[in-house]
């Protein structure tokens, strides 16, 4: 009994412990409350990360589109081709990424069984016909280069429509076959992707969209930067074409203009003077030019800055996409790792800046691009 009494509990003991309670209640009630607001002040700065990102791609591509279209000396069938990936990567920014940004952000889908089905065939397609774009623009660069007299005669606005809408009929046999296998859910949807159970269709898709194009892609730029290394080594000065020759009068007199400008690749310069003339006469500058070296000698620069801007589109491409789908193909194929939702949200979102990068890439290295686009935006700033 005396045992018992020493512990008996005691009103202090009590408010003691409720004290204790109430504390550890505090402070787990405010750890949440911190907590939920770092959550909404990272979703709030990811969503306008993705929208500033989404508006770029739009804003970007449109403007490739509308000075092809405003300038007549970009209306050839090359170009048509760089209008067709603007408008497929301008479809990708339309119709994929702000659905994309919304689930990206919020986690949840909320948007129904249907608008899903059309998301996801939508970003099959369009994210598909921007790679076998650049493959057709690779490929119609290649043509050019290594067979250039009889490819002028059959580079024509319609064999460029013909080769995109075979770009398109490849990205649309990628992504139908899903739609025949959708597990349409009783209740409510909460979740929107590709249904990796089916990992013949994830080679077939991986494959078709990314790795033969990708294959393609590199095989035809090797060919392309061969080619182009041998027009720049068959230069040879050795070799002459025809020459022009012009003379200059050299003169300190007030009354005249004196003229010395020559070229500085394949030139020879003389000069003729009477040396029993006076100290007032007036030499003679002689320049003699090669016309073949000059015209090869641009010609080749242009080879090496298209040939250098295919490189950076490839090296891009390589970048965006390749972590993406080699994601997509371990998924189904390593069941035992663990993979985070958080890596395919960013590498889902790399390829998409693949959109971004496009019409940047093309706008940046082309001198008619640059000019006919800011004739457009000095047309723009005008109007307004």
């Amino acid at each position: 009994m005396e045992r018992s009494s020493q512990f008996k509990p005691t009103p202090a003991l009590y408010g003691g412990l409720l004290n204790i309670s109430t504390n550890d209640t505090n402070v787990n009630y405010t750890s949440k409350a911190e907590e939920k607001d770092a959550n909404l002040v990272f979703q709030a700065g990811l969503a306008v990360t993705l929208s500033v990102i989404t508006f770029a791609t739009t804003l970007s591509n449109a403007f490739v589109i509308a000075t092809i279209y405003q300038s007549r000396k970009l209306h050839t069938p090359a170009n048509f081709l760089i209008a067709s990936l603007a408008v497929t990567d301008l479809l990708v920014s339309i119709l994929v990424m702000p659905i994309s940004a919304l689930y990206t952000v919020s986690h949840t889908w909320t948007l129904g069984q249907i608008i899903c089905d059309i998301w996801l065939s939508s970003d099959i397609t369009c994210c598909t016909a921007s790679i076998l774009h650049l493959c057709v623009i690779a490929l119609d660069r290649y043509w050019a280069i290594t067979d250039a007299v009889e490819y002028s005669k059959k580079r024509t606005p319609a064999r460029a429509a013909g080769m995109i809408a075979t770009a398109w009929v490849i990205a649309i046999s990628i992504s139908l076959p899903p739609l025949f296998w959708r597990q349409v859910k009783a209740g409510e949807l909460t979740s929107c992707s590709v249904n990796t159970d089916h990992i013949f269709y994830t080679i077939y898709s991986t494959f078709g969209a990314f790795y033969i194009p990708t294959l393609l892609l590199i095989v035809l730029y090797g060919r392309i930067y061969v080619e182009a290394r041998k027009r720049i080594l068959k230069q040879s000065p050795k070799k002459a074409g025809k020459r022009l020759t012009s003379a200059h009068l050299i003169t300190n007199s007030p009354g005249s203009v004196a003229s010395t400008t020559s070229l500085n690749y394949g030139t020879t310069e003389t000069s003729s003077c009477d040396t029993g003339s006076s100290a007032s006469a007036n030499p003679v500058k002689v320049t003699v030019s090669d016309a073949l070296l000059e015209k090869k000698r641009i010609s080749a620069a242009r080879e090496r800055k298209a040939t250098k801007t295919l490189g950076i589109i490839l090296g891009a491409y390589i970048i965006c996409w390749l972590p993406f789908f080699i994601y997509t193909l371990l998924v189904p194929i390593c069941t035992s790792c663990t993979f985070h939702p958080e890596l395919f949200d960013i590498f889902t979102w790399l390829g998409y800046l693949n959109s971004l990068i496009n019409p940047i890439i093309y706008t940046m290295s082309n001198e008619d691009f640059k000019k006919a686009f800011h004739k457009l935006i000095r047309f723009r700033c005008c109007r307004s």
